[in-house]
């Protein structure tokens, strides 16, 4: 099972977005997908519930909500049988809740958006990963997206040689489209609209889906694990 977690304490970067499309994705690959929504305004849970039947299934684990009648741990498991994990997280995350989100995270995803305030955000989150947290640039499971981008433009070149001082590689360059609107008004996600409407945007997403495949220490440290536990 493979965890994805969308991260950046500042709101508005996208990372709802990212985790809808994600999770679309890979459902209509056919995996069992499960989302866990940690935003208490729940968008990625009002997303789910716009879809229909007919589509592919996702399952949601609503972990913003809060029920005194059972476990933490047990509201928070994750299905067995599941192949991929989406964690949409929420904003004006503290530096010392971030470990926690992600821990056992595969791979781990930062927008950002093209804006003085965002990259200077973008900067403190990043540390916080880095020296909070823990994170390791070499282990391969930090990725930034640069979200909402105008490549023509100064800001797109300032963000794009801030996020190079990180050594830490940009997945994904993606630019600012209506094709996101709809597909939240939709309950849909680029992988399920028509083609022909959402190709140069899906393009885009084309080098983070290579990414994510690729896999990282946590992973393959884990692999181990289990392969010893068998043998033992």
């Amino acid at each position: 099972m493979q965890r994805i977690v969308v991260l950046n304490p500042k709101g508005g970067s996208g990372k709802t977005t990212i985790a809808i499309n994600l999770a679309s994705y890979y459902a209509e690959l056919g995996e069992r997908l499960v989302m866990m929504d940690f935003d208490p305004q729940g968008s990625s849970t009002h997303w789910l519930s716009k879809r229909v039947a007919t589509q592919p299934r996702i399952g949601l684990i609503a972990a913003f909500e809060r029920d005194p009648r059972i476990t933490r741990s047990f509201q928070l498991r994750i299905p067995s049988g599941t192949d991929r994990v989406v964690v949409d997280t929420p904003a004006a995350l503290e530096a010392n809740e971030i470990p926690e989100l992600i821990r056992g995270a595969d791979k781990i995803l930062v927008p950002v958006l093209p804006s003085a305030i965002d990259i200077h955000a973008c900067s403190r989150c990043v540390q916080n990963l880095l020296l909070v947290a823990k994170l390791r640039r070499d282990e391969n499971r930090l990725g930034i997206i640069a979200n909402r981008v105008r490549r023509n433009t100064l800001i797109y070149q300032s963000l794009i040689r801030f996020l190079a001082t990180f050594n830490i590689p940009i997945v994904a360059t993606l630019r600012d489209s209506q094709s996101y609107v709809r597909s939240a008004d939709s309950g849909q996600g680029l992988a399920e609209m028509k083609s022909q409407l959402v190709a140069e945007d899906w393009a885009d997403w084309q080098p983070m889906l290579q990414w994510l495949e690729q896999p990282s220490k946590l992973g393959a440290k884990n692999a181990s694990q289990a392969a010893s536990m068998q043998l033992a």
